[in-house]
């Protein structure tokens, strides 16, 4: 399909999530006039603001699964939910599995879901170059909870608390002492601090 600000109109206004996802894709796009077609197009559109929040932690923390239960949850209650899943890309080959979609089975088949995995192009911070844009396209498809799901990270990335109303920060238990619970970065920016795992 072939997009342009007419098709991205009617697809708006139908929440139609096949043309939200061409709508990404032409927002990650290196073509400058691809882009030009969402961004200025969404400029006409009246936006209602979505709640946005971002779930951040080290890899393998269990950020997918999380989001898997609490997004199925939610859904059950007749919410809207997008998952924005940020996925490292490899410096070698500049590839990425785009695998986090794959631990939200029972939530991609969620008929008030939509999940869209997203290279991180070797961006820092933990999010993708094009994920404050990607959040005000999806805004415009009216989901009620926009979840970002950032690369696992370190102490240092940071980048999602611009762009969520509420950052939580998933931990497994034992991971580290009173001195590193005190340090600066991550632990500072989290609204909410989650024990995810038990030992």
């Amino acid at each position: 399909m072939k997009l342009d600000g007419s098709i991205l109109k009617k697809g708006i206004l139908a929440r139609d999530l096949t043309v939200l996802s061409k709508a990404i894709t032409y927002l990650e796009s290196e073509h400058s006039q691809k882009r030009e077609i969402v961004t200025s197009t969404l400029s006409q559109e009246k936006i209602n603001p979505s709640i946005v929040i971002g779930f951040t932690g080290s890899p393998g923390v269990g950020k997918s699964s999380f989001i898997e239960t609490f997004g199925h949850h939610l859904c059950e209650q007749g919410k809207k939910i997008c998952v924005l899943a940020i996925d490292p890309s490899s410096t070698v080959s500049g590839g990425s599995i785009l695998g986090d979609k794959t631990r939200m089975s029972k939530l991609s088949n969620h008929e008030n879901a939509f999940i869209r995995p997203t290279p991180s192009n070797s961006e820092l911070g933990g999010v993708g170059a094009r994920t404050f844009e990607t959040i005000n396209l999806c805004e415009a498809f009216n989901f009620d909870y926009i979840f970002v799901e950032t690369v696992g990270v370190g102490q240092s990335e940071i980048e999602v608390r611009y762009l969520a109303d509420l950052v939580v920060l998933l931990l497994e238990p034992g991971a580290g002492d009173e001195l590193q619970g005190i340090k600066r970065g991550i632990m500072e920016i989290a609204d909410l601090v989650l024990i995810n795992k038990a030992d």
